[in-house]
């Protein structure tokens, strides 16, 4: 198949389609340069508007230059210095924008061959017509292609969640299932000795697997050092050696002797372990409270790992990235007596972490294509226009 790519002046304000124009593909650089735009991309943008019933779509990315691409962390040559990539925000007949989760799907419909949700607040889509091979990421977990179809990606409703020790005694993991609960995140345990694991944690793990309940695990530190950080973070990988986990492991720092240490060495304490368990092969995120997350917890660390959130209002007002939010310590699901944490998953971390091969499971592959120059430049005179443009070959 022979497609246009063609070449607009800066200040061309050219109606590509109904609902675009040239003037919102145009380089963001600041500098008054020529921009590419791919036929295709914008029949299939049009397509995606009239898929999604939109009222707009905000293009908030189009073409690139070389140098451009680079000062936002992109290759320099990658899609959209080719003119075959859109990032995009797109909103529904209520004026409020559509989950990136629905947008991805979506985009999979119409045949788009480059995907990906870009935050983690689910807003923005990355859209391209690479040729080659497909490339379907989430670039809230990197760059790397993370799945085949966004529909079993995605998997539709949050996941309700609950959180255990050996404090919630007996589990009858049949029960808890039957009740609705999704997944569950078992503490192994707490402190740096092996004769601190949670006494009930392979019970807990054994049940709820049989159960067929996806898990995670925690550690519970009181560590005031990074050095000691380390010694925690050993202990915990020797309990969890072994097993598997469809949910993150998380590092749980909730003392107040080590909040008194202040920011900066809570931080440094956090990433000491946070990085040994990562390199051990896991995939690690932080649990902490809406207050401490503020407070105690460097900007670096958040924008890494993952964020399980403890807030237990009806409401979180915290503004950050989280993948899980504890919301209840006094829950009730059958099968536990007494009370249990609740939790709501907002990410499907299953897939995520086996497609990175993550927690005991199989590498994965990375599945972005390497992507041939099959492109040669041409001027094309159709009526009156005269453009100039590059064919690309598929």
């Amino acid at each position: 198949m022979i497609r246009m790519i063609k070449t607009y002046g800066y200040t061309d304000n050219t109606q590509l389609s109904p609902h675009f124009n040239a003037q919102e593909f145009r380089c963001k650089c600041g500098k008054a340069h020529d921009f590419q735009i791919d036929d295709d991309l914008i029949t299939k943008l049009e397509t995606l508007y009239s898929t999604l019933n939109c009222s707009k779509i905000i293009v908030t990315s189009g073409f690139r230059c070389a140098a451009h691409d680079k000062a936002v962390k992109g290759s320099g040559t990658g899609q959209h210095t080719l003119g075959k990539a859109a990032d995009i925000c797109c909103y529904g007949q209520d004026g409020q924008p559509i989950s990136s989760k629905t947008v991805c799907c979506k985009a999979q419909d119409t045949g788009f061959t480059g995907i990906a949700n870009i935050t983690a607040a689910y807003i923005y889509t990355h859209v391209d017509v690479r040729s080659g091979g497909k490339w379907y990421g989430d670039e809230v977990h990197g760059n790397s292609s993370v799945t085949d179809d966004f529909y079993k990606y995605f998997g539709g409703e949050d996941m309700k969640g609950i959180d255990v020790s050996v404090h919630n005694g007996k589990i009858d993991w049949q029960k808890v299932r039957a009740a609705g609960i999704d997944f569950a995140i078992l503490r192994a345990g707490y402190g740096r000795l092996a004769s601190q694991k949670d006494e009930r944690f392979v019970e807990n793990y054994a049940g709820a697997k049989a159960a067929g309940i996806p898990v995670g695990a925690y550690w519970y530190s009181y560590a005031m050092t990074p050095e000691e950080a380390e010694l925690e973070a050993d202990v915990f990988l020797s309990v969890i050696k072994g097993k598997q986990f469809e949910m993150p492991v998380y590092f749980d720092l909730e003392e107040k002797k080590q909040f008194d240490l202040g920011k900066e060495k809570v931080s440094a304490i956090m990433r000491a372990f946070l990085e040994r368990v990562e390199a051990a092969g896991y995939f690690v995120g932080l649990y902490g409270s809406a207050s401490s997350l503020v407070t105690h917890t460097a900007d670096d660390i958040k924008s890494r790992y993952t964020i399980w959130l403890a807030h237990w209002v009806d409401q979180t007002n915290y503004s950050g990235a989280y993948g899980i939010w504890q919301h209840s310590e006094k829950g009730s699901v059958d099968g536990i007596n007494g009370n249990v944490d609740l939790d709501i998953g907002y990410k499907n971390f299953p897939t995520i972490i086996k497609a990175k091969g993550l927690n005991g499971y199989g590498k994965a592959a990375n599945l972005t294509p390497a992507e041939p120059d099959t492109t040669a430049t041409v001027i094309v005179t159709i009526g009156k226009d005269t453009y100039k443009g590059t064919l690309v070959k598929e």
